[in-house]
C-alpha cells in the first residue's frame, strides 16, 4: 500500500464554504475510483492557511499516477492557478481505532491484521 499526499496552495479569498461545494462535486468521482482505497480532503488551518491536500491511500504509485494524469493537474492549475505538490509513502502500518484493527502490509503488499488491545 502507498500513501499518496497532495498539496497545493488556494487562491487569495478561497474559503473553506468554497472549497467544500468544490469537493461536493468530485466526491462521487473518487468514490467511482476501483483502485483507490481512501481518500481524506484537507483545508489547512494555522500556519497552513490557504493550503489545500489530499491524503489517499492506493494500492501502488501507477493507481494513483492514473488518477493524477496531465489533465488532472491542468484541472487543479485552473482552480487554485498552480500545480499541485505530490509526495508517496509506503503505508507499512495502519492503526485504526475507530475499527479497533492494527493492519501492517509487508514489502509485497500482503496486508497482516490484530485487533487492538
Amino acid at each position: 500500500m502507498i500513501v499518496e499526499l497532495v498539496t497545493f496552495t488556494f487562491p487569495n479569498g478561497h474559503d473553506r464554504a468554497s472549497e467544500l461545494e468544490a469537493v461536493r462535486s468530485v466526491v462521487d468521482k473518487w468514490a467511482a475510483n476501483p483502485d483507490l482505497v481512501r481518500k481524506h480532503f484537507l483545508w489547512g488551518l494555522g500556519d497552513d492557511a490557504g493550503t489545500g491536500a489530499g491524503f489517499y491511500i492506493w494500492p501502488s504509485i501507477e493507481a494513483a499516477r492514473r488518477a493524477h494524469s496531465d489533465e488532472w493537474r491542468e484541472a487543479v492549475k485552473k482552480r487554485t492557478g498552480g500545480y499541485p505538490t505530490i509526495r508517496y509513502f509506503d503505508l507499512m502500518t495502519l492503526v485504526d481505532n475507530e475499527r479497533g484493527v492494527i493492519t501492517e502490509w509487508d514489502a509485497s503488499g500482503k496486508a497482516l491484521q490484530r485487533e487492538t488491545v
